[in-house]
């Protein structure tokens, strides 16, 4: 594991382990992810921040210091007197972006009749995400995706009892 990886305990998480499910655990809440769409797009003070999610202010600065605690955001004193702080993503958090990019994406097709908003490129067209394997650099798409279970004991279909030689071992 390289030091840039963000500390977090993965059995904490009931049932299959996932990436998504630890992912989801700290970002999973929608204050949370409205938090870092504001801070992405350039609002770091938390009351330009909380007029633009909707959320309660205590909810609100309850999931930002989660998100502090996890080494997604952090603050920067902008005034001394008195002693404010503005929210700047960290690189874990600006590697959101792609998340937030593919939910206002399918939001966008599946939900909303007109966008409220749109990314545009440096090229000044919309932005229309492309997933593509970093290896070929072909277009990904879901047929041509496959599961491969790394963690011990589990397959596609859920947990699977070790092997008994192991369950002994695990005993003794």
């Amino acid at each position: 594991m390289s030091d840039d990886v963000l500390e977090f305990d993965a059995t904490t998480i009931p049932g299959r382990p996932c990436s998504m499910a630890a992912a989801l655990s700290l970002v999973g809440e929608k204050w949370a992810l409205f938090a870092v769409r504001e801070i992405f797009w350039g609002n770091h003070r938390f009351d330009e921040i909380a007029r633009n999610t909707g959320a309660p202010r205590d909810r609100l600065a309850a999931r930002l210091r989660g998100l502090e605690a996890a080494g997604v955001v952090e603050r920067r004193p902008y005034s001394d007197r008195p002693l404010r702080h503005e929210y700047h993503l960290t690189p874990a958090g600006r590697d959101l972006s792609t998340v937030m990019q593919a939910l206002r994406s399918w939001g966008d097709r599946w939900l909303i009749g007109e966008p409220p908003a749109a990314v545009a490129h440096s090229c000044g067209e919309d932005l229309d995400a492309l997933y593509v394997c970093r290896h070929c650099g072909d277009e990904v798409r879901n047929r041509d995706l496959e599961l491969q279970m790394r963690t011990p004991h589990w397959d596609l279909a859920g947990p699977v009892a070790p092997p008994a030689q192991e369950e002994a071992a695990a005993r003794a």
